[in-house]
């Protein structure tokens, strides 16, 4: 740790802030790439990253294999989050070159990676404002320091257009996305100097009309436990 005092959030960290930067100047330097301007909080945007074919075999695995969704919190909150999610196998066929070019997109290594889910929204489901890092002041810290640690950089895909809602939004940072199918959306959940930016707080808005399918890939400090 360096630099300013450690918040219940968590402290600086010069490896975070040098992943922060090399992710950044990689995606800068995409012409496929093109930057949110969102003022402190870093985040970019890849149209058409999937392809239809690669969205629709996604959105058939995530109805084969859904489950309510859950939340990583000391306390429960009901109805916080109320979609449903599942897990995609990193090593089948069909899902391990996408994990891979999620990867490869950012230049950090797959073994960071979490496993990828997959979300579905129904009308009228949503996730309340959060965080994709981890408070550090909070009981589970512990695992996540020992699976992992922190999380760094986030990317996510939209894989189908939805008719109305369904948008996410960061409020503190300005940005607001509606689903497009094929668009990717990556964000960096650190501050320059490896502190987390409360500024990434975003939120999935309710579905009004259609259903939302999205996969999720969040990537860790260190090699994920589980890989």
């Amino acid at each position: 740790m360096f630099g300013r005092k450690k918040s219940p959030s968590g402290g600086t960290s010069k490896e975070r802030g040098r992943v922060g930067s090399e992710v950044a100047a990689r995606l800068d330097a995409n012409p496929n790439v093109q930057a949110a301007m969102v003022g402190a909080a870093q985040a970019y945007y890849y149209m058409n990253f999937l392809t239809p074919a690669q969205c629709e075999m996604l959105i058939r695995i995530i109805d084969g294999n859904r489950r309510p969704s859950t939340l990583l919190a000391d306390r429960e909150d009901y109805g916080f989050r109320t979609s449903e999610s599942c897990d995609m196998d990193r090593y089948s066929p069909d899902v391990a070159p996408i994990d891979t070019s999620i990867a490869n997109l950012l230049g950090i290594p797959p073994a960071k990676g979490e496993t990828m889910q997959g979300q579905r929204y129904a009308p009228g489901q949503h996730f309340r404002a959060h965080h994709d890092f981890f408070h550090e002041n909070q009981k589970y810290w512990a695992e996540m320091k020992r699976t992992g640690g922190q999380r760094t950089w986030t990317a996510m895909i939209y894989l189908n257009d939805v008719a109305e809602g369904g948008a996410t939004w960061f409020p503190q940072a300005g940005l607001r996305v509606a689903p497009r199918r094929g668009l990717l959306l990556a964000w960096n959940n650190m501050n320059p100097d490896g502190s987390p930016n409360t500024l990434t707080l975003h939120e999935g808005m309710p579905v009004v009309k259609g259903v939302k399918y999205i996969i999720t890939k969040w990537f860790r400090e260190n090699d994920w436990a589980v890989y």
